[in-house]
């Protein structure tokens, strides 16, 4: 029997190159190892400020970017997760058994709440989307969930907080698995390849985005930090040539002693133009269903509505069964 794999991603822009080689790309290739529940968490989008008419355009355009790059909703189950209001809830039951002291400890709640600067502006969502990100997961009885590195503190509390529940009230919550991926989940910044790309930043040349046109992919690739060394090689102390050589490989599928040997000899100007063709000829087919899908919003909404009755299927037995561990049935 398969093993069941819960994963979000949050509508707060348009999904980038980063998304793709980090997580999407990883979802549709493994549909068929494992029993996959796939989910744009909108809930967690409002965590933050944002616009509402953006919210609500970002959520459509992720859920068709995850038809786009290749998820079957014949082999997965794909939905947008405030339609099942099953996580919510679950949520609050959980927040009543989440100590606070495991959320201030959570290091991406310090570093965004420094960011955004004003304690007085910063919303209990944020504090408290851990907690939401738990109910998501233990929802679905999922049993392994994909994460980069950076994630793996939000599924280690998840962990936390089902075994505390399970103590307090009985076995009643499946305790999940981090499943991390090492290369390739931190898909850097081309104008910075000290930071990681990003669907909310605005920066012109930092992220390749799946939707962008050819001439634009060209230009930012063109435009991407390198250094002042003329060596081309796989060698992390390097991060800007090193970022566009895992791209390279990673969209290749050549391993880097290939790679190396092409370009030896050569210079930056020769990988980059390379490069970039290669991204715009796999980043093609993926612009070209996406527009199809955003072009018939009664094909995208029904997707979305069956999805989400898919998804209830399984959420709302799970969260019968926590409300009767914990008094509440």
């Amino acid at each position: 029997m398969k093993k069941r794999t819960f994963s979000g991603i949050k509508p707060t822009g348009d999904p980038h190159l980063g998304n793709y080689l980090g997580a999407m790309k990883r979802w549709a290739d493994e549909q068929d190892r494992f029993d996959n529940i796939y989910c744009v968490v909108d809930l967690h989008g409002m965590t933050e400020p944002y616009d509402p008419p953006e919210l609500r355009k970002y959520t459509r355009g992720m859920f068709a970017s995850l038809l786009a790059v290749g998820l079957d909703p014949e082999k997965s189950i794909l939905f947008v997760q405030s339609h099942v209001t099953a996580h919510a809830e679950l949520c609050w039951i959980l927040n009543c058994v989440t100590p606070m002291g495991w959320l201030e400890r959570m290091t991406q709640f310090k570093d965004k709440s420094q960011k955004q600067g004003d304690r007085e502006r910063i919303s209990t969502g944020l504090f408290d989307y851990p907690v939401l990100m738990a109910a998501d997961i233990v929802l679905y009885d999922a049993q392994v969930v994909p994460v980069g590195e950076d994630q793996k503190q939000h599924v280690e509390l998840c962990r936390d907080v089902a075994q505390r529940f399970n103590r307090l009230f009985g076995e009643t919550l499946i305790v999940p698995e981090p499943l991390i991926q090492e290369e390739g989940a931190r898909i850097m910044a081309l104008d910075d390849p000290t930071a990681k790309m990003s669907k909310s930043d605005d920066a012109p040349n930092r992220s390749i985005f799946l939707i962008d046109e050819p001439d634009v992919i060209r230009r930012k690739i063109s435009r991407a930090t390198t250094d002042s060394s003329r060596e081309i090689r796989f060698d992390p102390s390097r991060p800007g040539i090193y970022n566009l050589l895992t791209i390279y490989r990673l969209l290749s599928g050549e391993e880097p002693a290939t790679i190396e040997a092409r370009y030896e000899g050569k210079g930056y100007g020769e990988l980059k133009r390379d490069l970039a063709e290669l991204v715009v000829e796999k980043l093609a087919p993926i612009r070209e269903r996406y527009t199809e899908l955003m072009a018939d919003p009664d094909q995208l909404d029904a997707l979305m509505a069956r999805g989400a009755d898919r998804a209830r299927a399984i959420a709302d037995p799970v969260l019968a069964r926590v409300k009767r561990a914990v008094g509440l049935a």
